[in-house]
């Protein structure tokens, strides 16, 4: 039932990382701003929407400082003070008798001791199982494939509601018009262990990209967890990786559209820093990306992208997140990482990149091995040239966004799920 009366409520939204922050937890509050009233959008509203970080492994620990920047919070609970939250709850002031939590990323599990330790009902947004029906309230599935896993006795609180990144608008188009030219987003991750590798292997690429063809221009996203600043120090000496690439540090400059990189051989690469950079990221015609939640925006805003996993920095891939800093660091396949994530591939029909772990199949080109600036060069250059093709995978991405409309589901599940008093 929804929340009536003017008694104190509140909704919890809980997270883990910065990909989510941006396209699941900003819609979502949004939304539920839009359709009642709630603090601190609207100060005399019984209702608060709060946000609580969780623990993370591949978390950048800045995640708290990007959600208030986003000003759509009463109260924000930064990881670090996850586990006092659980002891303490009230440590960090009065938490009203009625409330709802809303699982949107990290180990779902969190979500589970929150609500109970304050009391509150929960619901789960599961992209690919809902891994404790027994204690979620209402399970919102992206998918027919997390509600088909949920037993029979749980069916019944499970509702299919989509994707959540489905709802990047193409009317995001609209925003930041960028000037004619064949733009390509260059986006070296967000974590240091990528960027030190991204940032030089990308400025190299874009030098020789231009070299084979003038008319590109080239754009890069400053993550929301890193700065211009730390950018521009992965690309110069501070970073020994780069000294193994051709581009050499890059000037820092303003223009019209705003701050500009541009290298040694002249080449300008234009930095977005307003987030999120959907607006100008779905004008871009080719993506070159490193994997992670990079690649399910691009997917959800139908960019045509090549993923990037060069394999000889192996030192450095040792601190990348998932299974291929597992690889990393075998002390023997380690070594030999490039053919052993092939064969791995292979064998489990495994893939990196969201779009192509979603489809069960190839939809996006996935470049793994010791591979060069000149290799990736080439190669976009090839897809530039085909517009045929590069709309057709355009075509692909946009099939398996599926229909918008699943932040308004998942909002009327939580308001639903609020209770009166």
């Amino acid at each position: 039932m929804n929340a009536s009366g003017n008694e104190p409520a509140v909704i919890v939204l809980v997270c883990n990382g910065p990909g989510e922050l941006t396209t699941w937890v900003r819609p979502l509050a949004r939304r539920l701003q839009a359709e009642m009233p709630l603090r601190p959008d609207r100060p005399g509203a019984p209702t608060s929407l709060q946000l609580v970080l969780v623990p993370c492994p591949n978390a950048t620990g800045s995640e708290h400082r990007v959600a208030a920047a986003m000003g759509l919070f009463e109260r924000i609970i930064p990881a670090a003070s996850f586990w006092w939250l659980l002891l303490r709850p009230r440590r960090y002031g009065p938490w009203p008798r009625r409330g709802v939590v809303v699982f949107l990323g990290g180990d779902q599990f969190w979500t589970v001791l929150i609500s109970a330790r304050l009391g509150y009902r929960h619901i789960t947004y599961a992209e690919w199982v809902a891994r404790w029906p027994r204690w979620n309230d209402s399970i919102a599935a992206m998918g027919p494939t997390a509600a088909d896993r949920l037993g029979g006795r749980w069916r019944h609180r499970c509702q299919v509601v989509g994707d959540l990144m489905a709802d990047l608008s193409e009317s995001a188009r609209d925003e930041q018009p960028l000037p004619p030219g064949d733009w390509l987003a260059l986006m070296p991750g967000s974590k240091r262990a990528k960027l030190q590798v991204g940032m030089p292997f990308l400025l190299e690429t874009a030098d020789r990209l231009t070299a084979i063809r003038p008319t590109c221009r080239f754009l890069l996203p400053v993550a929301p967890t890193t700065s211009v600043q730390e950018l521009l120090a992965y690309a110069g000496p501070e970073n020994p990786i780069a000294s193994a690439y051709s581009a050499g540090e890059p000037q820092l400059q303003q223009s019209e559209q705003g701050l500009v990189f541009i290298t040694s051989s002249g080449t300008r690469i234009l930095l977005i820093e307003q987030q999120p950079a959907h607006g100008v990221l779905s004008q871009c015609r080719l993506a070159l990306t490193t994997v992670g939640a990079n690649t399910a925006e691009l997917g959800a805003l139908a960019v045509p992208m090549i993923v990037l996993v060069p394999t000889q920095h192996l030192h450095v891939m040792q601190a990348w997140d998932g299974g291929i800093g597992l690889l990393a660091r075998l002390p023997i396949l380690r070594w030999l990482l490039g053919m052993a994530l092939t064969a791995w591939r292979m064998r489990h029909h495994g893939f990196l990149a969201w779009p192509n772990i979603s489809a069960g199949r190839l939809v996006v080109p996935e470049r793994v091995g010791a591979i060069t600036p000149e290799q990736i060069a080439e190669e976009a250059a090839d897809w530039l040239n085909q517009p045929a093709r590069l709309e057709g995978m355009r075509d692909d991405l946009r099939s398996l966004r599926g229909q918008p409309g699943a932040v308004a589901a998942l909002a009327g599940m939580v308001r639903q799920l609020l209770p009166v008093p």
